[in-house]
């Protein structure tokens, strides 16, 4: 058995139950090094095996391997283990080999997208698109289509791998980009470590984002232009017609 699991943000409390039974029934753990150091405590019966970043493939392959020769294998990922995570690499890395596609479960977990939303407010409660910066994959023209396409269409914009040593201005792109359709004063939101010592939460708006320091740790959130700082938390309403009748209910008071 070869168990895809998401283990959410970085704390054992915010581990699915069925993250946790996979990660039980598991022999080995399989995952990138800050991954395993992050989990490591919590099943210090398992043994462990680690890759280093970039090392993607490498880490799939070895999981594999290690589940064909009989063991029972979790890779792990943080997060989802379908969103940004490793899933999609194993499924096509063991698609010559039917019998082991049926062996494999995709365990699902709590994303930065939803997790993050939690500490900033309730940013997500309407349309809302995902995109990471990170270019190692993606080529670059298509992530700023992406985010040009967002913001043209007023989509609350979730924006995983915001920056790293090698692209410490992209998120910088991202904004002036959205500054094209948005206000400058639209509402945005940051969250770095998630679930993890250092955790830290900001709501500012989209003028002041562009010049904030990020890195890799953070999941940003930009905000369409019903989303609202109510009281420090950033709010985007679930149904705009409501929030239309109750400012002109205010106005006329």
């Amino acid at each position: 058995m070869l168990y895809i699991v998401g283990f959410g943000p970085g704390g054992y409390e915010t581990m699915t139950v069925e993250a946790v039974r996979a990660l039980e029934d598991s022999d080995l753990i399989v995952g990138y090094t800050t991954y395993v150091d992050l989990i490591r405590p919590w099943f210090p019966e398992k043994e462990f095996l680690a890759t280093a970043m970039k090392q993607e493939k490498e880490r799939c392959l070895l999981a594999i391997q290690k589940e064909e020769d009989g063991r029972k294998v979790a890779l792990v990922c943080s997060g989802d283990s379908g969103i940004y995570g490793m899933a999609s690499l194993v499924y096509e890395l063991a698609a010559r080999d039917e019998a082991l596609m049926k062996r494999i479960r995709v365990i699902p977990g709590v994303t930065a997208a939803a997790s993050g939303g939690a500490l900033l407010g309730a940013p997500l409660s309407h349309d809302f698109l995902t995109v990471s910066l990170s270019d190692l994959l993606t080529p670059l023209e298509v992530i700023k289509k992406r985010i040009r396409c967002a913001a043209q269409s007023d989509t609350v914009i979730c924006i995983y791998n915001p920056s790293s040593r090698k692209r410490g201005d992209y998120l910088r792109m991202a904004c002036e980009i959205a500054l094209e359709y948005l206000s400058p004063d639209t509402v945005c939101g940051y969250v770095k470590n998630i679930g993890r010592e250092g955790e830290e939460a900001a709501v500012l708006t989209l003028e002041e984002l562009r010049d904030t320091q990020v890195d890799m740790f953070t999941t940003v959130f930009i905000g369409n232009s019903h989303t609202r700082n109510i009281h420090g938390k950033m709010v985007t309403p679930r149904g705009y017609r409501l929030e239309e009748e109750a400012a002109a209910a205010q106005e006329r008071t």
